[in-house]
């Protein structure tokens, strides 16, 4: 071989080994590139699960938020709204104090300016306390609710209906609907 020969088999093998060496590297890239792609997309899927659940916590922290500040809200309009139950349960037994004295008066003559006297303040009375929703419970003739009644005793009457009210022996009360004192009555049993 000539030496241009040689020179020129050199620089083939040169660039032989030269491009076998880059193949090699790119190899190598392509591995670590994909290496690093598999670990980007481990990543990228641990990453989007914890964005995941820290969405959900926070939409479970915001429900119970809201919850708690629904149960604040109710719990001070019901404070609002029975704050007078105690103050009207003490001045119940007043108006039934009236309400006797009435009765007494229609039964017995007496002074009508002091039946008259009575009958007012009665009746200011009452309607001093329907002004706070406080509201009476007078069931004759109504089926009996223990929620709302006290049966005092049971009397047989073919008259009327089992478990039907005949008799109230003290009114009962309610404040915006919820009971303060159930009327105590007397209820129809089969004779």
């Amino acid at each position: 071989m000539t030496t241009e020969e040689q020179k020129f088999q050199e620089q083939v093998e040169q660039e032989v080994k030269q491009t076998a060496e880059q193949a090699d590297a790119t190899v190598e890239e392509v591995d670590v590139n994909e290496a690093a792609e598999d670990s980007l997309e481990a990543q990228l899927a641990a990453v989007t699960l914890q964005l995941e659940q820290a969405k959900d916590q926070a939409l479970r922290t915001y429900a119970d938020a809201q919850n708690i500040r629904r149960r604040a809200e109710q719990d001070v309009e019901k404070a609002h709204k029975f704050a007078l139950e105690k103050f009207s349960k003490e001045l119940l037994p007043v108006i039934d104090s009236l309400e006797r004295a009435v009765e007494t008066f229609a039964q017995h003559e007496v002074a009508d300016a002091v039946k008259e006297g009575v009958v007012m303040t009665l009746d200011l009375f009452a309607s001093t306390l329907s002004k706070f929703n406080v509201e009476s419970v007078n069931p004759v003739g109504e089926p009996f609710d223990p929620q709302q009644h006290e049966a005092m005793a049971m009397v047989p009457n073919p008259d009327v209906e089992p478990n039907t009210v005949i008799a109230v022996m003290q009114k009962g009360y309610l404040l915006n609907g919820r009971l303060v004192r159930p009327a105590m009555v007397m209820v129809a049993k089969a004779p």
